[in-house]
């Protein structure tokens, strides 16, 4: 009688979220296409290895804008019929990341640099004056991302609070959508509404006054698809980066050499930047989840039409068959084709903006204090619940 083997968990439990999980490298070396269970009641593949990850990214046959149907398995609460770019397929995914690119285009990135840089600079004015111990998320990791992106949006200053209760909610992992989903959703759209609506009646140039336009006055969004944009850019705009931010703080400190070779050669700043992206937990795969619309083979797996794949980043950029010994951090390396923003149709949109936020904040916190230290053990850090971009509640430093 043989024994049939148990279905993993997914998300896979980690003690210390800095670190993968220890089925990553389980199942890139034994089972690179393995059977999940989810938190939802569904079940789904994930994909470790960094050539399937790839693949599934830029196949078509798996696709984003099937999660939203009543039926398909499903991660995190995501609303029937939602028309956010990150779950549409082309064309429809083509013809809306064309209308926001211009935004986010390099040239418009770069000029950002000095206002990132003298946000960056005051945040940590504050956080030095306050003196040690400090906390880095509450300090910098989470108000310099929300400003950053609310300033490009036009979201007021005095209203950024309360939209990051209503983006927490909206994406955390859970079992379904929940009573708090719902109001979350509900309040942000309307507050989104009634803001959009407000400049529609002014002339500025904020993102939310030029998407409002191209669903007003040139009829290239639909209602949905407004507001979807909005609630997208403003969640992501900030949740990817916040995380980011501690990680690297965390795995910079947590080994001093490698904090110390930044401060004594700030040219590093770039290469660090990448490669503390792909050895760093950002995302879980949370976001990724793609459905198979008809029969595909993956690496010698079949996924049958109607299941979902969800493709692991964190463990494709730790792959030993692309990466030079990966599970080092790398602070000069060279060869690093990390795929941290994803892969695809579906690459961050926000990817530079994140990169130039991350340097900045790497610069400054180096050229300031280059004592920082770790304020608190690893086993004393606790973390927001179930959050697709975990991270710390805090991350207590000293200098």
């Amino acid at each position: 009688m043989t024994t049939a083997k148990p279905v993993m968990r997914f998300p896979f439990p980690a003690t210390n979220k800095f670190d993968p999980p220890a089925e990553h490298a389980a199942l890139r070396a034994a089972e690179p296409v393995g059977r999940v269970a989810l938190p939802t009641g569904h079940t789904a593949w994930v994909v470790s290895r960094y050539a399937q990850v790839k693949q599934v990214c830029t196949d078509p046959r798996f696709s984003k804008e099937a999660i939203t149907r009543p039926d398909a398995p499903r991660l995190m609460p995501i609303q029937r019929g939602s028309k956010s770019l990150v779950i549409t397929d082309p064309p429809e995914h083509t013809r809306l990341r064309k209308i926001v690119s211009r935004a986010f285009t390099s040239r418009r990135i770069a000029g950002m640099r000095p206002h990132i840089a003298e946000l960056t600079t005051a945040l940590v004015d504050r956080m030095v004056g306050a003196g040690p111990p400090a906390d880095l998320v509450s300090s910098l990791a989470l108000p310099l991302p929300v400003t950053v992106i609310c300033e490009m949006l036009g979201v007021p200053a005095g209203d950024q609070e309360r939209f990051r209760g209503w983006t927490d909610a909206m994406l955390t992992i859970a079992g379904g959508p929940t009573e708090e989903l719902k109001a979350a959703v509900g309040s942000l759209r309307a507050y989104l509404a009634g803001l959009i609506a407000e400049k529609l009646r002014g002339s500025s140039d904020d993102l939310l006054s030029v998407l409002g336009r191209a669903h007003a006055e040139d009829d290239r969004l639909d209602r949905e698809e407004l507001l979807a944009f909005c609630m997208t850019l403003l969640a992501a705009g900030y949740h990817t980066t916040t995380a980011a931010i501690t990680h690297f703080a965390y795995h910079l400190l947590h080994q001093p050499e490698l904090y110390r070779r930044l401060v004594a050669d700030p040219a590093l700043i770039p290469s660090a930047v990448e490669e503390l992206l792909r050895f760093s937990q950002i995302g879980g795969g949370a976001g990724t989840m793609r459905i198979a619309t008809e029969d595909v083979e993956l690496d010698g797996v079949t996924i049958r039409a109607g299941e979902a794949v969800i493709p692991l980043f964190n463990s494709a950029n730790r792959d030993e068959d692309v990466f030079a010994d990966p599970q080092r951090i790398d602070l000069a390396r060279t060869d690093n084709p990390q795929i941290a923003f994803g892969h695809g149709i579906h690459y961050c949109l926000g990817a530079q903006l994140g990169r130039l936020e991350l340097q900045v904040v790497l610069a400054e916190l180096t050229t300031r204090l280059p004592g920082l230290r770790l304020a608190a053990p690893t086993a004393e850090i606790s973390w927001q619940a179930g959050l697709a971009f975990p991270r710390p509640v805090a991350l207590p430093l000293a200098w």
